[in-house]
């Protein structure tokens, strides 16, 4: 069960992918702040092949929606990512 003010990770494969999820957000839930884009390199790898790429997102004041949610799993689906709770 997702807590009501958690952060949301989105996992991307690769950066442009994460701009592309970062811009697809901001149209469809202008409620939330522009998230944070973070370089996440996978354990004992030095190349930047081997690195996700994070959208960090706080919960809205309202905290997270059954809706929100869906949305933040289409945007991350659609780069071939998912979405995380922190």
């Amino acid at each position: 069960m997702t807590e009501n003010h958690t952060r949301q990770l989105l996992v991307l494969p690769d950066r442009d992918a994460a701009e592309e999820a970062r811009e697809d957000l901001a149209g469809r839930c202008p409620q939330l702040d522009d998230p944070e884009l973070v370089r996440d390199a996978l354990a004992g790898e030095d190349d930047a092949e081997d690195a996700q790429w994070l959208l960090v997102l706080e919960a809205p004041e309202d905290g997270w929606t059954a809706e929100l949610l869906a949305e933040l799993e289409a945007v991350a689906s659609a780069q071939d990512g998912w979405r995380e709770q922190d």
